[in-house]
């Protein structure tokens, strides 16, 4: 199973951008879309900004794998 996520754009150097996601900084690849800027989410799969997305859509989705961690959090809780 392959999983993309979505992360803020912070910085931007040549093709390669500072991405975050959540507390987690890392850097990705962006030559798949070049009219991003900074301050742009983009949905990033093993290193590669694969398409750019709307902030409300990057956020809801956030808030949806967040949602998810704390399920497994309880159920881990509990087992």
């Amino acid at each position: 199973m392959c999983l993309a996520i979505p992360a803020k754009i912070l910085s931007i150097e040549d093709e390669c951008a500072t991405i975050e996601v959540g507390s987690l900084k890392q850097t990705c690849y962006l030559g798949l879309v070049p009219e991003v800027k900074v301050g742009d989410y983009v949905i990033v799969h093993a290193g590669y900004a694969i398409s750019s997305l709307d902030e409300d859509e990057a956020l809801k989705t956030l808030d949806l794998f967040r949602q998810l961690a704390e399920i497994q959090d309880d159920e881990d809780a509990v087992h």
